[in-house]
């Protein structure tokens, strides 16, 4: 059998056709000549297996990115496995949104807080040199992680174990608070897919009531550690634009809260300023 005729037979019941292509081809960092030079030849029968057992986990709806170990997130690699989030996508917005209110000369102090696998701390660290970074999390798994991809993307971040600001709460200042986190609504289990509950960690996904839990203690605990004319960026989930703005107008009177929408054109993130 060809190459091109086993990889067609075990792709046919993948959600995400070209899936086995990408697991594979990071596997052996194969280049796309040499996947395609790799389609005319006969399939050995180890090479068969190995794809077979690749085909057998994606179809358990093991994500791709923990299989060959990396995701990628505004250009740059992060290691990610069982213990981080995979980055998304809309996260790169959040990003995008905190880069492009926020010129590239200005000397900024940021703290990204439940950092996870570091992405949007290292991110930001890549695109602005001179703006000191801090970023924390509960889980000391994920903080293991994101020290990790700092190293690999040459950047500066300070890590520290904190839950949510707890450990900021004496004497520091931040002119930039930043979040992605657990947002989902316990009761909001069935929207979610189920390669994310059976594979990423739940504490990095839900939150108690109704997925704003978080987000409260974010707002009562930020003016103790936000600058006089600090900002906050945070993602948020599609349905909680209004709730989430509520929360943080309540506490930021003085403060403009913006919801701002994704290319979807769905709520996304909540900027305070």
């Amino acid at each position: 059998m060809l190459w091109i005729e086993a990889v067609r037979m075990l792709s046919a019941n993948l959600e995400e056709p070209f899936a086995l292509e990408f697991v594979y081809r990071n596997l052996y960092e194969l280049t796309k000549l040499d996947w395609l030079n790799l389609q005319r030849q006969e399939i050995t029968d180890s090479e068969r297996s190995v794809l077979t057992e690749l085909a057998k986990r994606l179809k358990n709806n093991e994500p791709p990115q923990y299989i060959v170990g990396w995701a990628e997130f505004c250009d740059l690699r992060f290691k990610v496995d069982g213990r981080v989030l995979i980055p998304r996508p809309e996260t790169e917005e959040l990003v995008q949104l905190i880069l492009s209110e926020n010129a590239e000369d200005e000397w900024l102090s940021v703290l990204d807080i439940g950092t996870g696998s570091g992405a949007i701390a290292v991110a930001l660290a890549s695109k602005r040199k001179n703006w000191l970074i801090e970023a924390s999390d509960l889980s000391s798994d994920a903080l293991s992680v994101a020290v990790e991809n700092a190293d690999r993307n040459v950047v500066s971040v300070h890590f520290t174990k904190s839950d949510v600001l707890s450990a900021f709460m004496e004497g520091k200042k931040f002119d930039i608070i930043v979040s992605n986190p657990p947002y989902i609504a316990f009761s909001d289990t069935d929207e979610v897919d189920d390669s994310v509950i059976k594979y990423e960690p739940d504490s990095a996904l839900f939150a108690a009531h109704e997925g704003l839990a978080i987000y409260e203690k974010i707002a009562k605990e930020a003016p103790s550690v936000l600058t006089e004319n600090g900002r906050i960026y945070l993602e948020i989930g599609y349905k909680q634009g209004q709730a989430v703005s509520q929360i943080f107008q309540e506490q930021f009177a003085d403060k403009t809260v913006t919801v701002h929408q994704d290319i979807f054109g769905k709520d996304r993130m909540i900027s305070v300023k």
